[in-house]
């Protein structure tokens, strides 16, 4: 059972929407949309009909590197094709006050300070893919590095979570989180979008 939160922002969102995604960060969008595209055809980012939301979501750092990174908006997840206009900024965050800042005319992901949480891990990572997939969930549940149950998607407590895999756990080698309270839930990061992409479908075998 999915929960009815499902794809809802929970953090404090700081939102400009007159500012859209600067068309220098089109090739970083044109590179997101040729693998968010491959989740999407492989149903691992998508739209649950009778929640009437969205899941799945994927990012990459800005080229400046200086902690901005584009991410898919919410509530995309049932869009065949994104552009600009479907894509944010995120331009700030805060982890423990729940904040994030973000620019574009879609605000960004539920998963946002998730995403956030990841890069703040090594500077080398690039790419966050996030999607959903029962038969790989299932499987890998409590056999990758795992979260734990009580631990809901897109707070701090998750972004605090996946911090502590990091030091806890095999999770630098593997680059996958399996999200037990958040059900079909996978994050794979890595050091740009093809090795992310990999990482999925090494999982996916």
């Amino acid at each position: 059972m999915h929960h009815l939160d499902e794809g809802y922002i929970k953090y404090r969102i700081h939102w400009n929407s007159q500012l859209p995604i600067h068309p220098m960060f089109a090739e970083t969008v044109k590179l997101l949309n040729i693998w968010r595209t491959e989740m999407y055809h492989r149903h691992w980012i998508g739209y649950y009909p009778k929640l009437k939301v969205g899941f799945g979501n994927i990012s990459m750092r800005t080229p400046s590197n200086e902690g901005k990174f584009i991410i898919s908006g919410t509530q995309t997840g049932h869009l065949s094709q994104l552009a600009l206009p479907e894509y944010a900024l995120v331009t700030n965050y805060d982890i423990e006050a729940n904040e994030l800042w973000c620019e574009g005319a879609t605000k960004a992901s539920s998963e946002s300070l998730t995403h956030a949480a990841i890069y703040e891990l090594n500077e080398d990572y690039q790419a966050v893919i996030h999607i959903h997939c029962k038969e790989m969930w299932l499987r890998l549940l409590h056999k990758v590095p795992t979260t734990s149950a009580n631990v809901p998607y897109g707070t701090p407590e998750m972004a605090y979570e996946i911090q502590r895999l990091y030091r806890e756990s095999d999770l630098a080698e593997c680059k996958i989180v399996a999200m037990a309270g958040h059900e079909d839930g996978l994050i794979a990061f890595g050091k740009s979008l093809e090795e992310a992409t990999k990482v999925l479908f090494q999982y996916a075998q």
